[in-house]
């Protein structure tokens, strides 16, 4: 049995506890000024109507200027799988005479796990999404920056040097960025989203069963059922819409089982599927994975051609203990140089925000194949794009128990 009407009562209860100063047990032990920060906060959670200036506490301040890195130092980042380069990581290591040791995750969830646990160690977090921002800075997870160390800034779109979500960039660099749509196979499905009025309905067809994969995302996955039943909100509090996307993602369970993946740009390189929900970066990286001899004409990606589609980027952050603090922000600076960020584009197909990086330029100096030109990310697009914002805590719920209700259909 499907929970709308439940859902629905749990939000009218939320909303009711709120108003009658329910928060006060949720808050207690807060000083006032803290309560009234994460009530507004609640409120209004960073967006491009309302941006945010994070605050600078007196006890996590930014490192000194000045400090020579950390000798016979071993730096740990922390990242999704296939987000970075292997390349970049042994010239930071050859620049800088140190070690770099490498730890992925596959959720956001266990990636701030790894940085709050007690005794950690971690020095970057790379791959931050926008979603978990304000945890990881109300909950003192990261350090501000030393803006003076990252002078490679210089070479990043002008948007990110002061974005909406972290005004003053005075806690994130940007790292990737990618758009979310379709990826496919056109030697083993014929598709063609472009020619359909509403793209996304190409997963549900039928003929593709046992072919499809989704992303396995809870914010991916109720958003395409969104997108789908033709909601552009994908930070809705609505029960009623998420029901509805719960509903069009069941519908899509029983015409063609999709498969929930990590992996995509693997999946899609060796056949195992041939359409797919994916970020534009999978494609790219898809390429490599393609058997010997096959074009890389044979792989498609779809993306709204008007922009008006999921457009994220992720962040490059220090985790307040970090224990090599300088070598931290020197390996942030490293990312954002060009020849350095190329690189790891060649290596994992996604893209990131660099002047430099015009589609035109990374076609014609082979960054990426000509026929995945559509996997690149206009400069525009993060005016109008679709954007995955922190959403607030009775939202969030039913997100996860109607993404839940769906990946156990799967399971």
């Amino acid at each position: 049995m499907r929970a709308g009407t439940s859902r629905r009562g749990f939000l009218t209860g939320a909303a009711a506890a709120i108003a009658a100063g329910g928060l006060g047990g949720l808050l207690s032990g807060c000083g006032a000024n803290e309560v009234k920060a994460k009530l507004l906060f609640q409120a209004l959670p960073p967006s491009p109507f309302h941006p945010v200036l994070w605050p600078i506490h007196l006890d996590n301040l930014p490192i000194p200027g000045g400090q020579r890195p950390e000798r016979d130092a071993t730096l740990r980042v922390i990242c999704w799988p296939g987000r970075i380069g292997h390349r970049c990581l042994i010239d930071f290591q050859r620049k800088y005479k140190c070690r770099v040791e490498l730890r992925t995750f596959s959720t956001m969830t266990e990636g701030i796990n790894l940085v709050s646990h007690r005794g950690s160690q971690v020095d970057v977090l790379l791959g931050g999404t926008l979603d978990v921002l304000s945890t990881l800075i109300n909950g003192n997870l990261i350090q501000p920056l030393n803006q003076g160390y990252i002078t490679n800034i210089n070479q990043v779109w002008a948007e990110y040097t002061n974005p909406f979500y972290d005004q003053r960039w005075q806690y994130t660099v940007p790292y990737t960025i990618y758009t979310t749509g379709i990826g496919w196979r056109k030697d083993l499905v014929e598709a063609n989203p472009f020619a359909m009025v509403n793209g996304w309905n190409v997963l549900w067809d039928a003929k593709f069963k046992g072919k499809v994969a989704v992303l396995n995302d809870y914010r991916e996955g109720i958003g395409l059922g969104l997108l789908q039943t033709g909601t552009t909100n994908l930070n809705t509090p609505d029960p009623r819409l998420i029901d509805a996307a719960g509903g069009a993602l069941a519908e899509l369970v029983r015409l063609v089982r999709p498969r929930l993946s990590t992996d995509v740009f693997r999946e899609l390189g060796t056949g195992k599927t041939a359409i797919a929900q994916c970020w534009s970066g999978q494609v790219a990286a898809a390429a490599q994975y393609l058997t010997p001899g096959l074009p890389h004409d044979v792989l498609g990606y779809w993306f709204p051609p008007d922009g008006s589609g999921p457009v994220a980027n992720d962040t490059m952050t220090i985790p307040r203990n970090a224990r090599n603090p300088v070598l931290a922000h020197l390996f942030l600076n490293f990312m954002l140089n060009r020849p350095n960020a190329v690189d790891n584009v060649r290596q994992t197909g996604f893209m990131q925000p660099l002047t430099w990086m015009t589609p035109e330029r990374m076609v014609n100096k082979g960054v990426i194949p000509s026929a995945l030109i559509t996997t690149t990310v206009l400069q525009n697009y993060f005016y109008r794009g679709l954007k995955e914002l922190q959403l607030q805590i009775g939202a969030q719920a039913l997100w996860h128990q109607e993404w839940n209700s769906v990946a156990r259909q799967l399971n």
